[in-house]
C-alpha cells in the first residue's frame, strides 16, 4: 500500500501500527510462563484470545474509552436523584469482551469456590494481555472477581449473588442486581481523614431489622457504576464489611450520593468517586468488628491483579519500542540494529521476561494455596513483595519506551503516553509501597517458620545463579534487624528481585542467568542499558521478547 503524498514530501521511515498480532503467540516468554505454571492445556484458548484483543478494533475501542471519559449525572431531568455515570459505547464493549472471556469470574465455580486446574495462571495471562490494550475498564472487571473471596464470609448471601456474577454477560442497565444478566461489585474503603488507615473510619453502621443503614462518606470509591459495592463502616462492635447495592430491596435507588467523579491522571476511562451513604442499606458480610479480616480476602486479589496490570503495561510498552526500532531507520541502520538500542531493549527484555515468569509464579501459588500450605505461605508473604516491585518497576521502564519512540511516543496519538500516565496507579491502589512493606514485615512477625520456609525454598530455586545465595543472606539478616522497618524497602526489593531469579529459573536458565548477574550480584544501574549483559545472546533475547 502506497503512502499518500502531502504537499511537500512523502511519509517515510516510520514505523506500521502494532495491530493485528496475537498477542499470546507473539510473546514467547508469556507462552514459556505459562506452561511453566500448568496452564499450557490452554494455550489454544489463550491464542483465540490473544488474536481478539491484538486486533485493530480492540486497540481502537481502548483509545476512544479513554479520550471520551465518563460523567456523572447525579440527577434525572424531573430532578430525582440517580447518581448515574455514562460511558462511551467502547467503555462498555471492552467490558463485555473481558466479561465474555470470564476475566471476572472464571476463577470461581457457580457456587463460588476456587476453581483450580491453573484457573488463576489462565486468567492472569488474558489480564496481562487486555493490560496492554486498555487497563482503566479493568478496574470494575478485577474488584468483582476478587469481591468472592470477601462474600464468602457471608455464604446465605454468597449464594443470592453468584447466580448472577458467575454469568458471563455483562449487562451495563441501571437496573436492581437481582434483575440483571450479569452483575459488577466495586469497593469503598477509604476516608478523608484516615486513607490506608481504615481503623479511623467515622462512616456508622445502624441496625435496621436484618440489614443496616449507613451514614458516612467514601473519599475513593472504585468504580461507582457497579452494581453493589463492599464497604466499611463502624459498627457496634466495630469496623465492619457490609454489601450495599445500588437499588434497596423495595426497587428504590439507593441512598448511594456520589459528589464527584476524580479526575485522575491517568486511568481516565473508569470512574471513580467521592461518596456520601445517606442511611444507605447494606448487608453485613462476616461478623461485626471483623471487617479488616473480611475485607483482606478481597484485596489479595486485587493486589495481584495490579501486579499482573503493570507487567501487561511493560509488555506493551516494551513490545511498541521494539516494533518501532526495527522499522525506524538512523544513521544507515535500523534503530535496533544499533548497540546502544540494543543494550537499551534488551535491558527491558530482561526485566519484563522476569516480571512476566514472576506475576504467573505468583498466579501458580494462588492456584494451589486451598490445598498446599507451602503455596500459601508463598502467597501470603509474597504477594505484597511482587506487587511493590511490578508496580514501582512499571513507570520508569515505560518511560524508557516512550524514548525508544522519540517524540512519536510522547504524543497522544499513540499508545505509550496513555500507559504511562496509567502505570502509577497500581502502585497506589491497594495499598502503596510503604504499606507493602509493612506487610511482608507483618507475614514475617507472624508466621516465621512458614515465611523461613518459602526464603529456603527460593534459596534452592536459585542456587549457583550470581548473588543469589548473598543476597538470601541479606535478606535474613535484614529482616531480623530491630530498626527492620527502616531499611524494609531495601530488604523487600531484595525479596522480590530473589523470588523473580528463582521464577525466571524455571522458565528460562540461560536468561535467568543473566538477570541475576546484573540485579542479584549487583546494584543495577539506575538507566535501562547501562550494564553489559556479559554472555547473553542479546539478538536471542530480543527475538523471544517479540519474534
Amino acid at each position: 500500500m502506497t503512502q499518500p503524498s502531502f504537499a511537500t514530501h512523502e511519509v517515510f521511515n516510520q514505523s506500521p501500527p502494532f495491530e493485528e498480532v496475537d498477542l499470546f503467540a507473539v510473546d514467547r516468554p508469556l507462552v514459556e510462563a505459562v506452561r511453566a505454571n500448568g496452564g499450557a492445556a490452554a494455550e489454544r484458548e489463550l491464542t483465540e484470545f490473544g488474536k481478539h484483543w491484538g486486533s485493530a478494533a480492540m486497540a481502537d475501542r481502548g483509545r476512544l474509552a479513554n479520550e471520551n471519559t465518563p460523567k456523572l449525572r447525579s440527577f434525572d431531568a424531573k430532578g430525582n436523584r440517580r447518581d448515574q455515570v455514562e460511558f462511551h459505547p467502547c467503555y462498555h464493549e471492552l467490558m463485555a469482551h473481558s466479561a465474555r472471556a470470564g476475566l471476572h469470574n472464571s476463577t470461581w465455580t457457580a457456587d463460588g469456590k476456587p476453581a483450580g486446574d491453573a484457573a488463576e495462571v489462565i486468567r492472569a495471562a488474558k489480564f496481562y494481555m487486555a493490560a496492554q490494550v486498555e487497563t482503566g475498564h479493568l478496574c470494575p472487571i478485577t474488584m468483582t472477581r476478587a469481591s468472592v473471596a470477601a462474600l464468602a464470609m457471608q455464604p446465605d448471601l454468597l449464594a443470592r449473588v453468584m447466580p448472577v456474577l458467575s454469568t458471563r454477560s455483562y449487562d451495563p442497565s441501571f437496573t436492581p442486581w437481582w434483575d440483571k444478566r450479569g452483575m459488577t461489585l466495586g469497593m469503598g474503603m477509604t476516608e478523608k481523614q484516615g486513607g490506608t488507615d481504615v481503623r479511623a473510619n467515622m462512616t456508622r453502621a445502624v441496625p435496621d431489622g436484618n440489614a443496616y443503614r449507613i451514614t458516612g462518606h467514601k473519599w475513593f470509591m472504585s468504580a461507582p457504576m457497579c452494581d453493589a459495592f463492599l464497604v466499611l463502616a463502624q459498627a457496634e462492635s466495630g469496623l465492619t464489611c457490609f454489601f450495599m447495592p445500588r437499588f434497596a430491596p423495595d426497587g428504590s435507588v439507593n441512598a448511594l450520593h456520589f459528589q464527584r467523579l476524580k479526575d485522575k491522571l491517568g486511568n481516565r476511562s473508569n470512574a471513580s468517586s467521592e461518596v456520601e451513604f445517606v442511611g444507605a442499606y447494606a448487608e453485613r458480610v462476616g461478623e461485626e468488628g471483623k471487617g479488616i479480616r473480611t475485607i483482606i480476602q478481597m484485596v489479595q486479589l486485587t493486589r495481584q491483579d495490579c501486579a499482573i496490570a503493570s507487567v501487561g503495561l511493560m509488555r506493551s510498552g516494551l513490545a511498541h519500542a521494539l516494533h518501532h526500532a526495527r522499522h525506524r531507520s538512523v544513521f544507515q541502520k535500523h534503530l535496533a540494529d544499533q548497540p546502544l538500542m540494543q543494550a537499551v531493549l534488551s535491558d527491558m527484555a530482561l526485566h519484563v521476561e522476569a516480571s512476566t515468569a514472576l506475576a504467573m509464579r505468583l498466579c501458580r501459588a494462588f492456584d494451589r494455596t486451598p490445598h498446599d500450605p507451602a503455596e500459601a505461605a508463598y502467597m501470603r508473604l509474597l504477594t505484597p513483595a511482587i506487587k511493590y516491585w511490578t508496580c514501582k518497576s512499571a513507570p520508569p521502564l515505560l518511560y524508557e519506551a516512550m524514548e525508544c519512540l522519540g517524540g512519536n511516543g510522547y504524543v497522544e496519538d499513540g499508545i505509550l503516553a496513555r500507559h504511562y500516565r496509567e502505570s502509577p496507579v497500581n502502585a497506589i491502589w491497594e495499598g502503596s509501597g510503604n504499606v507493602m512493606c509493612l506487610d511482608v514485615l507483618r507475614a514475617l512477625s507472624r508466621e516465621p517458620e512458614a515465611a523461613m520456609a518459602v526464603l529456603q525454598g527460593l534459596a534452592a530455586e536459585t542456587k549457583g545463579l550470581a548473588g543469589a545465595s548473598e543476597a538470601v543472606a541479606f535478606i535474613g539478616k535484614t529482616f531480623r534487624r530491630a530498626d527492620g522497618e527502616r531499611v524494609a524497602r531495601l530488604a523487600v526489593e531484595k525479596l522480590a528481585l530473589l523470588a523473580a531469579a528463582a521464577a525466571f529459573n524455571g522458565v528460562s536458565p540461560p536468561n535467568a542467568e543473566l538477570f541475576a548477574a546484573t540485579r542479584l550480584a549487583t546494584n543495577h544501574a539506575s538507566m535501562y542499558g547501562a550494564v553489559e549483559l556479559e554472555g547473553g545472546d542479546v539478538r536471542a533475547l530480543l527475538e523471544r521478547a517479540l519474534p
